[in-house]
C-alpha cells in the first residue's frame, strides 16, 4: 500500500491546508509521462518521511479547483505547504530527484531534458 494520499478538491483543505505536518502536493494526470517518472520518487519520499511529511496527489483531470487556485498550468507540478501556506523552497521530491542523479536541485530540468522527459524547473513548483 502506498504511503501517499490521493485527494479530491473536497479533501484538499482538510488534508493540505489544515495539516499539522508539511505537505508535498503533486498535481498530476494518468496520461502524463513526466508524472509517471516522478511518481516512484514521491512514493519513496512518502514512505521515508511518513509521519513527518505528507505526500498528496491531485489528479487534475478530475479535480481542477485547487490547481486553478494555485495557478498550476503544467504538470507535474509539486507544491510544498507548511502551516496552511505554500512555501518557496526545494521540496523533498526535487531534492530526492537531485540525489538520485547526483546533481544540484537547480539542474533537474537539464537532467530530465537530457532523457527527453519534459520537466522544467518551473514545473517543480517548489522553485517558483
Amino acid at each position: 500500500m502506498a504511503d501517499y494520499i490521493e485527494i479530491s478538491d473536497a479533501e484538499f483543505e482538510a488534508e493540505v491546508i489544515k495539516s499539522d505536518i508539511p505537505v508535498v502536493v503533486d498535481f498530476w494526470a494518468p496520461w502524463c509521462a513526466p508524472c509517471r517518472f516522478v511518481s516512484p520518487i514521491l512514493e519513496e519520499i512518502a514512505t521515508e518521511y511518513k509521519g513527518k511529511l505528507k505526500v498528496c496527489k491531485v489528479n487534475v483531470d478530475d479535480h481542477k479547483e485547487w490547481a486553478m487556485k494555485f495557478g498550476v498550468s503544467s504538470i507535474p507540478t509539486m507544491l510544498v505547504f507548511k502551516d496552511g501556506e505554500k512555501v518557496k523552497l526545494p521540496c523533498a521530491s526535487a531534492l530526492k530527484i537531485a540525489e538520485k542523479f547526483s546533481v544540484k536541485p537547480s539542474e533537474i530540468g537539464t537532467i530530465c531534458n537530457d532523457r527527453n522527459i519534459k520537466i522544467t524547473r518551473c514545473q517543480l513548483g517548489c522553485f517558483n
